[in-house]
């Protein structure tokens, strides 16, 4: 039997890297699943190819979020998971941080987080059951000083993930936070972008970035009953990074 079987997931930033590896691992498992994002292009073309559901949304939309809510418990019922994946990625510090910069990252990274466990809890809270899975990083759990908005807001989602879990956990609803380091995604452009790469790979005691596959793994485990008495955790997933 496959690990989610019967089970229907959300993920959104799910049209490539992370949330893309989350989806096709997910489907491959036995789960119905939604994927939603900006990008619609990339995503309509890997929903068609692994079997799942496209809806382009952008995760500051609250009206968005409701909309989506309901056609998925429109289609089968129930949400069973939630994977707060989307969010954006900028090398800038305290200096060279302007407003725009900052409310944007903020308004992806934590508002939509905020925005996605709100709008999905009710439906759990009647279940009964319900895994939330916020992506946050290894920014959320040390100082991230080249990336001053980006760090605020992955260190905001790991204190929303604790909080949440302590509220939703008597309905019987888990919810945890990932923490990856660097990985071999488009968002890893970034650093090559300001030519650290190489330098930050070189900490790694692992040698080398993972994939996002090895995240969307970890995923799956929160996902299922395996992980059934884990809630209000971090799981690190940074070949040593931050050991």
């Amino acid at each position: 039997m496959a690990r989610l079987d019967g089970k229907v997931a959300w993920i959104t930033g799910g049209a490539r890297g992370q949330g893309g590896a989350e989806g096709r691992l997910f489907r491959e498992e036995g789960a119905e699943v939604y994927l939603t994002d900006v990008l619609a292009q990339e995503g309509t073309a890997l929903a068609e190819e692994i079997g799942a559901t496209f809806i382009e949304h952008d995760v500051t939309d609250d009206a968005g979020w409701s909309a989506i809510a309901k056609q998925i418990v429109g289609d089968h019922g129930r949400i069973d998971v939630l994977i707060n994946n989307a969010g954006i990625f900028r090398i800038a510090g305290l200096n060279e941080t302007d407003r725009a910069l900052w409310d944007s990252i903020i308004a992806i990274n934590q508002t939509g987080v905020f925005l996605g466990m709100q709008t999905v809890a009710p439906y759990m809270i009647e279940a009964g059951s319900g895994s939330i899975i916020n992506i946050s990083s290894v920014a959320g759990l040390r100082g991230a000083g080249t990336a001053i908005a980006y760090g605020a807001s992955k260190w905001a989602v790991r204190g929303m993930t604790r909080s949440a879990a302590q509220e939703l956990a008597p309905h019987g609803i888990r919810v945890n936070s990932i923490h990856p380091g660097i990985i071999d995604t488009a968002m890893a452009n970034e650093f090559d972008r300001v030519g650290v790469r190489d330098q930050l790979t070189e900490r790694i005691p692992m040698g080398h970035l993972a994939g996002p596959d090895e995240v969307a793994r970890l995923a799956l485990f929160l996902a299922s009953d395996d992980s059934s008495y884990c809630t209000g955790s971090e799981f690190v997933v940074d070949g040593g990074f931050t050991a």
